[in-house]
């Protein structure tokens, strides 16, 4: 494949005042510094509002067009307004607020369109206006994304760790800057930017693209998560490869089930989302999308299948990562190290190479740019105070990561492993039970504490993580722990901890607040347990 830059559309361009622009902070995403205008007839002849349409344009001419927002506060002057129906509210019920800040036309449903009206603007009415957003922001800002190679990852673990893999491949094997788009932060060349979600909406993506494309990024890798292609958070956007890592339980309080889940990941590997899709053979579920995805495929397998494409052998495992080779179609025989520990690591690791490979990349030079690669933050990342033991926090928060977890970190030492999990309020009710059951099993420590309760009282969280735990029998589960006090879980943690073991604390990972009835306060459990083990020192 070849993949060349975009020079931008023709036609004229105009300067966005400084003051208009964005300031890399929420709400909204940065913007584009030089924007063609567009006219609203011009948008609207796009073929995604071929007879759908329900409301007639003014006679006369209209306000130009600049840019596009789904966020009423991060509206700006020339933008259209996307007043989508929410579960609470109804964007329309902000539309004189977007009028004021700027707004010349407003996108929205039947529902939304008498008070959009009301406003005096223009009304584009259609009977699903999120699902024709992501085309039109994509035409507002000249389809940015074309040009650029754009590697998409999905799957239930490994998408953040993959990600930082690939895109350290891409600055390896392109002369062009990288992007990077994912649940831990927003990558534009080396300027970073916090991340509000795994994907951002539609406008918000789109703006993106345009922002990179300004700045020379010639190569981009995103997390693309099951509610962004439920909800078309990456319409108008063409993947030209789309990974598939895994699938296991995750989201069941958004999805009805796992064939649910499944076929809303199933959804990157057509046509209207990707060109090729890359494959993980040794998922039962990866096994069934190769039967059923209508791309061209790509597979891997760190298990070693024959019948995979690219495979891993000769796997030597150790404390800081993995040394492996990678055998390809065509005889080839690649050097290759994950950077992070455990098995599931060389999986991601395998991933990331057969994406770049399958995008035309040499597939060694990736995999030299991947094992350069520092870490991940909060995916098995160190925290070293100068203590006699490893002490690590990962994000793994859901069954299957857990075990993955714990069962990887067993291997590296001879030591014992004291573990901190917690499980999030207002989310997923069914994994709390076999959470806290993996933990109690797999850890000589389980201290179970909280997460981010939100609404949910934390106790009842507690209780029933506490009842997996005590589902295991009591001679194959290490010393149980309930502490509702994070900082003060952790610190229990580090107290049990003697030199050769192990501490780990799950669930959080990056994240740096924790949200307690709806109040977030500031906690980084890499900041929180590199103070205990310093106290901890301290006090020996």
């Amino acid at each position: 494949m070849n993949f060349g830059s975009h020079p931008g559309a023709p036609g004229n361009l105009t300067a966005v005042p400084t003051a208009d622009q964005s300031t890399l902070t929420p709400p909204g995403a940065p913007r584009p510094t030089r924007i063609r205008p567009k006219t609203l007839r011009e948008l609207t002849d796009l073929p995604e509002f071929a007879g759908r349409l329900g409301t007639r344009l003014p006679d006369g001419p209209t306000a130009p067009v600049t840019g596009i927002t789904h966020d009423s506060r991060a509206v700006r002057p020339g933008d259209i307004y996307a007043a989508l129906p929410g579960a609470r509210f109804h964007g329309a019920d902000f539309a004189a607020q977007a009028a004021d800040a700027g707004a010349v036309a407003v996108l929205t449903d039947p529902a939304g369109t008498d008070r959009a009206a009301a406003t005096g603007l223009p009304v584009l009415t259609v009977d699903d206006p999120r699902a024709r957003m992501g085309a039109l922001a994509a035409a507002v800002y000249d389809e940015p994304g074309e040009g650029m190679l754009r590697i998409g990852i999905t799957g239930t673990s490994g998408k953040t760790t993959t990600s930082y893999l690939v895109e350290g491949g891409l600055r390896a094997t392109r002369d062009g800057g990288t992007g990077l788009i994912g649940t831990v932060e927003t990558r534009i060349g080396d300027e970073r930017i916090k991340s509000e979600r795994t994907t951002p909406e539609a406008t918000d993506l789109q703006a993106l693209f345009a922002v990179m494309r300004e700045r020379g990024v010639e190569s981009v890798v995103m997390e693309v998560s099951s509610h962004a292609l439920v909800l078309g958070r990456v319409d108008g956007a063409v993947f030209d490869v789309a990974v598939f890592n895994n699938l296991s339980p995750e989201h069941m309080e958004f999805h009805a089930g796992m064939e649910d889940y499944f076929q809303a990941k199933a959804q990157l590997f057509t046509p209207r989302r990707s060109r090729l899709g890359v494959v993980n053979l040794d998922d039962a579920y990866g096994r069934r999308l190769v039967g059923e995805a209508s791309v061209p495929l790509v597979t891997f397998s760190a298990e070693g299948r024959l019948d995979a494409d690219w495979r891993a052998e000769d796997i030597r495992a150790g404390l800081q990562g993995s040394t492996f080779t990678v055998l390809g179609p065509k005889g080839e025989r690649v050097d290759a190290t994950a950077p992070l520990p455990g098995p599931f690591n060389v999986a991601n690791t395998l991933a990331a190479i057969t994406a770049l490979a399958a995008a035309g990349l040499d597939p060694q030079t990736a995999a030299d740019g991947i094992a350069a690669v520092p870490g991940v933050p909060g995916r098995l990342e160190r925290v070293d105070a100068g203590q006699p033991y490893l002490a690590v926090v990962d994000y793994a928060h859901k069954t299957d990561a857990v075990e993955l977890m714990l069962r990887a970190l067993r291997k590296t030492t001879e030591g014992r492993i004291h573990a901190v999990l917690g499980c999030g309020g207002d989310r997923d009710t069914t994994k709390r039970g076999p959470m806290g059951a993996a933990l109690a099993r797999l850890a000589d420590t389980a201290v179970l504490t909280s997460d981010n309760p939100r609404s949910e009282d934390p106790l009842a969280i507690l209780a029933a993580m506490l009842a997996g735990a005590c589902d295991v029998p009591a001679g194959q589960r290490g010393h149980v722990i309930v502490e509702p006090d994070r900082a003060d879980a952790i610190a229990a943690a580090v107290a049990r901890a003697e030199p050769g073991d192990i501490v780990v604390v799950a669930g959080k990972g990056h994240e740096q607040g924790q949200d307690i009835a709806g109040v977030v306060r500031p906690f980084d459990d890499r900041e929180v347990l590199r103070a205990v083990i310093e106290k901890d020192r301290q006090a020996q």
